[in-house]
């Protein structure tokens, strides 16, 4: 029980460290402050754009992607870019929300937020088929160990695909290269990305 404590106290104080960089540093977007949220942060449009760039993304039909803002824009290019959106609706409480290219045509920009998800989206309780998740952090390090706000909601959907669909479905993550630390603690439930995707470029963990 200490240890897991332990490794709970040094996961908050790097989110701590993280939300306290980003702000003081001017990079992070509303809605602020970004304390006790997946970051949106400067450069969230540039690395949606080079999600793009990703083989798995191209050939993806439908992606999960979490509700932050900070990964609005991986949602509408997605919807542009012809995919079937799949969010996970806050905390999971009403399930998932199905956003189809077609059905939004003209309006993927309001689609792409939350309350637009709601409006245009079709609700399912489990998570749909999809063949790419899309995850937001706090934190993320070169090993595809990331950290979330530490409600651990982030890893349950990744758990749910990976259950339903095939542990061979691959995740990412989008943040600002500063959010990419040395290290970030893990236990052996956290569940880690298979890229970084950041405003900079694409990065395989290794």
């Amino acid at each position: 029980m200490g240890l897991l404590m332990g490794l709970e106290v040094e996961k908050q104080r790097l989110r701590e460290e993280v939300w306290n960089s980003l702000e003081r540093n001017g990079i992070a977007l509303p809605p602020l402050p970004c304390r006790g949220r997946i970051p949106n942060f400067k450069g969230a449009l540039q690395a949606a754009l080079n999600l793009r760039r990703l083989e798995e993304y191209r050939k993806a039909e439908a992606i999960l992607v979490n509700p932050d803002s900070a990964q609005y824009h991986v949602r509408r290019l997605a919807l542009l870019d012809g995919k079937t959106v799949v969010m996970a609706t806050p905390r999971l409480k009403s399930g998932f929300l199905v956003l189809r290219p077609n059905a939004v045509k003209g309006r993927e920009g309001e689609a792409a937020t939350i309350k637009g998800a709601f409006k245009y989206g079709e609700r399912e309780p489990v998570v749909p088929k999809v063949d790419l998740v899309v995850e937001g952090s706090v934190a993320v390090d070169l090993k595809g160990n990331r950290l979330g706000k530490g409600g651990g909601y982030g890893d349950v959907e990744i758990r749910m695909v990976k259950e339903r669909w095939g542990p061979s479905i691959k995740v990412v993550t989008t943040v600002h290269s500063t959010q990419v630390v040395g290290r970030v603690p893990a236990a052996g439930k956290d569940e880690r990305v298979d890229y970084i995707v950041t405003e900079k470029g694409v990065f395989k963990v290794f």
